[in-house]
């Protein structure tokens, strides 16, 4: 039997506080909390945000760059049409794959939500899903690993490297953007 403590409010009622039922609603809280962030940690940005790979660094987010900014990056490094032509392709497919991807990762977040809110959450079924979405980040990332790499087949050395830098340089500008946007003064609401 599980055993209640009141204690007085200030306006005189008592507030009961069951300490288990307290802890089995932080526990079951906290899982899906670390459940749905699994979930959404499927890759679906740019600029370094969920999306890039560790392994790749900002090269992951090549992926996902608007046309006229691939333009840019093809126009800076001297990408021959053919070129061109062969990145984009390879890129639409992977973006159409990893878009695929994310709207299954959108099916799991809505079933871990469902878990969470049943009157007792089945720790045995928010693991199962856990695991689901673990492997479905995991193809995710494979996904776009294997787009890199057939983009890496495109590109001569020189301009993966020219690439490399260009990419190193915008990221080092976005951060420059970032912390002065950070610094400057805020005003209050």
């Amino acid at each position: 039997m599980q055993r209640s403590v009141s204690h007085p409010t200030p306006a005189g009622a008592r507030v009961v506080f069951r300490p288990l039922r307290l802890l089995a609603a932080s526990a079951a809280l906290a899982l899906a909390g670390g459940l749905l962030q699994t979930a959404a940690a499927a890759p679906q940005g740019v600029h370094g945000s969920p999306g890039t790979l560790p392994a790749m660094g900002q090269m992951g987010s090549l992926l996902m760059a608007h046309p006229r900014q691939m333009e840019r990056l093809f126009d800076g490094i001297g990408a021959s049409a053919e070129q061109r032509a062969q990145i984009q392709q390879i890129a639409h497919a992977a973006r159409a794959d990893l878009r695929a991807q994310r709207e299954a990762g959108q099916d799991l977040r809505e079933q871990g939500r469902a878990l969470f809110a049943q009157p007792f959450v089945d720790e045995a079924a928010v693991e199962a899903l856990r695991l689901q979405a673990l492997a479905q980040h995991d193809r995710a990332s494979r996904r776009m690993v294997r787009a890199l790499l057939d983009m890496s087949r495109v590109l001569t050395a020189e301009q993966r490297q020219a690439l490399a830098e260009q990419m190193a340089q915008h990221r080092a500008a976005l951060q420059r953007h970032r912390a002065e946007r950070e610094a400057a003064p805020h005003p209050k609401r």
